[in-house]
């Protein structure tokens, strides 16, 4: 099975020592968020684990110990950098910060493991096509030799973010082309692999791939092992990844992005900070009497897994 650590929050960064507690205990718990006491547990050892998945926008909390999981796991990393500020991002480091902690990670990981996110890419009267464009560009040259692949997408119109962002302007198809052709010319010029994910289109022309983030084709070549040749169910509509299990938690980020559909409100998620203990088995808050707590499936995905299971 793969562990996704950052889908539902920025654990990386709010919860670091809550997550390397949860990898030195070898489990962790998640609550259903539709049925909140329904409650899943999840064996964090390597025999049960296939890979880590982490997406973050601020990796240096956990830097310095982050050999603890990478000794022991197969890992791959995203790294969200994006050209808004904090009128947008308030609790995300700036551009120049965020390289500098991506070029560490990078080094301590490899370049195989890594990749740079762009995205959601949106649109204000101050973050225009072209603001866009250059500062990609400008990402794009220091990024080039420490990174995997890009990964972008186009922002989701949903009504959260219209009241949230009321100052959002909507992407027009020409705002979208140009966007798609300026990105690819510019990931080319590099000698950067781009790709959408999550984002309908087709960009080929502009020598973008359309492909899942999260692949066994992905993770795979980045750690040097083999998987199954299994369908990528995906995690919603227009997803093309392989099936996770995200232990995180829902209003629980504190980066603030507007354009957020993990948190109901930007309050929200420093309100249930205070539910927040490191030493429970569970993101927020401790196991309830009336919980039900069951073993979470974990299916192999690793071809020779699959192969010693057949012969026992």
């Amino acid at each position: 099975m793969i562990i996704n650590t950052g889908g539902r929050t920025d654990t990386v960064q709010y919860y670091t020592e809550w997550l390397l507690n949860r990898f030195a205990e070898g489990y962790v718990l998640s609550r259903n968020p539709l049925f909140p006491n329904k409650v899943a547990r999840y064996e964090l050892i390597p025999d049960k684990v296939d890979c880590v998945v982490f997406c973050s926008k601020n990796y240096a909390p956990i830097l310095p110990r982050l050999h603890e999981i990478t000794d022991r796991f197969h890992t791959y990393f995203h790294y969200t950098i994006t050209a808004y500020g904090k009128d947008i991002e308030p609790g995300v480091p700036d551009i120049d910060k965020s390289i500098d902690t991506l070029i560490k990670l990078s080094a301590l990981v490899g370049k195989q493991r890594v990749s740079w996110r762009y995205d959601p890419v949106l649109l204000t009267k101050d973050y225009t096509v072209k603001r866009h464009l250059e500062t990609f560009e400008r990402m794009a040259s220091a990024l080039a030799p420490y990174i995997d692949r890009c990964i972008f997408s186009f922002v989701e119109m949903y009504k959260k973010l219209e009241v949230n962002m009321p100052e959002i302007i909507p992407l027009s198809g020409q705002d979208i082309d140009t966007l798609a052709q300026g990105l690819g010319s510019i990931a080319e010029k590099y000698g950067i692999y781009i790709q959408t994910c999550g984002t309908n289109g087709d960009f080929t022309p502009y020598g973008i791939h359309a492909s899942g983030c999260t692949t066994l084709d992905i993770l795979g070549k980045a750690n040097s092992i083999m998987f199954r040749n299994l369908k990528h169910k995906g995690m919603r509509q227009g997803c093309h990844c392989i099936e996770s299990r995200d232990i995180g938690a829902y209003d629980t980020c504190m980066n603030g992005c507007k354009y957020c559909y993990a948190n109901k409100n930007p309050h929200k998620a420093f309100e249930n900070y205070q539910y927040h203990d490191k030493t429970s088995p569970l993101l927020l808050g401790a196991v309830k009497p009336d919980d039900t707590i069951t073993q979470g499936a974990q299916k192999p995905f690793q071809a020779y897994a699959e192969q010693l299971r057949l012969q026992l």
